[in-house]
């Protein structure tokens, strides 16, 4: 019966704190709400509450808030930081709790479209368009990345973030093996096999897939989809499954060959029982090659916590047959929103367009979705990130420069809110496949099966 993931007690305590926020700031017009919350320049400054799961170190929050409170002296930015981790998943769950609490919040981020469209269905995001119209720009043309949902603009993006695969160049070169600059997944696999060595507790393995898991992580379970120019998802762009695309099952076969035939993967039980992180697989070297996004970029050189002992390379993501485009990847971005309860909506929102624009300059970690950002300017950017690294000079910038400017975005498919279901379902007839309960053929059918009931059991 139920259409929407959450369940129970905590679905309706979110779903009643949504509404009493709602009904807190519909009683009358922005105008009115603003002057309640004391936006008057008599009243002194309006402090905007930003809730986020970026640590100091991956975001600078620091410099970059001071940066837009130099320029907007009138508002304050109060950090919520949601996990010390940088837990995405984590930091999700203690948002939900946050707003079924009832606590004053203006500004959201969401790290995935999943968490974000699950959230805009339950009220938690206002829609932009008005301020955006007043602006007079068009989100599709001034972004990289089209965030709309259901015909309305809930977030902007902040930075872009493509796929790409890590490289560990010491093995490579023990192996006698060059950084690719376009290549297969069949010789993603062939380099994972040959970088592959030892045995037992000590063994090194050729490549780590840090997902799925918890229904998250969930691009391991695509990789031959998602470089794909359209349809590019389990979803196709009007709602539907695209699980019927072969791609999806050469995924599965994949992952399975690389695991069980060729054991040149990080076992999926060891992810699981073991709570592995893909920062400590790769720089810790237990595996010598990591497909993963592109917010790593800040720490490529290395960190406090997680030193860089060897030369790093960087390659693009991988594409299916020699023939197929070079540098099609899924890009990741931090979705940024007004909150819908929020009593200072025009204040949170020029921090969201300032964040998305200046600001992702000002902070200095990421390359911006943000299209007037010019591409001769990169080369700088990077060299700015890579410089709040420990050893930047370990990381081959050539070879991220030239994987960042060839990769592009496939289409994006609009994000559904049941899409949480979707992948939570995905990544349980994963773990029957991996564990060894169902063939590939049984996952397929069943993932199917599973996906049109969710489908069918959301519409309206």
């Amino acid at each position: 019966m139920q259409k929407k993931v959450w369940t129970g007690v905590a679905a309706s305590t979110l779903a009643l704190s949504l509404l009493a926020g709602c009904g807190g700031t519909s009683g009358g017009t922005t105008g009115g709400n603003q002057a309640a919350g004391g936006t008057d320049a008599s009243k002194g400054p309006v402090t905007i509450r930003l809730y986020t799961h970026g640590t100091e170190s991956a975001y600078n929050w620091k410099n970059t808030l001071s940066a837009f409170e130099a320029k907007n002296p009138g508002i304050k930015v109060e950090l919520v930081q949601l996990s010390e981790k940088g837990d995405s998943q984590e930091a999700m769950k203690k948002l939900d709790l946050a707003a079924a609490s009832g606590e004053a919040m203006d500004v959201l981020m969401f790290s995935d479209t999943a968490g974000y469209a699950q959230r805009v269905a339950l009220g938690m995001a206002a829609p932009l368009d008005e301020y955006i119209a007043k602006e007079g720009y068009k989100e599709q043309e001034e972004y990289k990345i089209d965030t709309s949902l259901n015909g309305k603009v809930y977030a902007l993006p902040g930075k872009f973030n493509p796929w790409y695969v890590l490289l560990n160049k010491n093995q490579l070169d023990e192996a006698g093996l060059k950084v690719p600059t376009d290549w297969t997944w069949d010789q993603f696999a062939e380099y994972a096999k040959k970088l592959t060595k030892g045995e037992g507790s000590t063994k090194r393995y050729g490549t780590y897939f840090h997902g799925p898991q918890g229904g998250g992580w969930t691009e391991y379970l695509k990789l031959m989809m998602e470089n794909q120019p359209v349809n590019a998802d389990f979803l196709k762009p009007d709602g539907t499954s695209n699980l019927d695309n072969p791609n999806y099952k050469k995924t599965l076969e994949l992952r399975v060959k690389m695991e069980k035939e060729d054991k040149s993967a990080v076992p999926y039980a060891d992810l699981i029982s073991q709570k592995l992180a893909y920062r400590t697989q790769f720089y810790g070297q237990s595996a010598s090659m990591i497909v993963i996004g592109s917010w790593m970029n800040s720490e490529l050189g290395g960190t406090d916590q997680m030193p860089l002992n060897f030369n790093l390379a960087v390659a693009p993501f991988p594409k299916n047959n020699p023939g197929d485009p070079n540098g099609l990847t899924p890009v990741g971005t931090d979705f940024v929103s007004v909150a819908a309860a929020s009593k200072h909506k025009e204040e949170a929102y020029k921090f969201v367009r300032w964040y998305t624009t200046d600001g992702q300059i000002a902070q200095g970690k990421n390359i911006p979705s943000w299209s007037k950002v010019k591409a001769e300017d990169m080369s700088k950017m990077i060299d700015t990130i890579l410089s709040t690294t420990k050893n930047p000079d370990k990381v081959d910038k050539a070879s991220l420069i030239t994987t960042m400017q060839i990769s592009k975005s496939s289409q994006v498919a609009p994000p559904q809110s049941y899409q949480a279901e979707v992948y939570k379902a995905l990544n349980e007839e994963f773990e029957k496949l991996i564990f060894g309960k169902q063939d590939v053929d049984a996952t397929v059918k069943s993932s199917q099966d599973r996906v049109n009931q969710i489908i069918a059991a959301n519409k309206k």
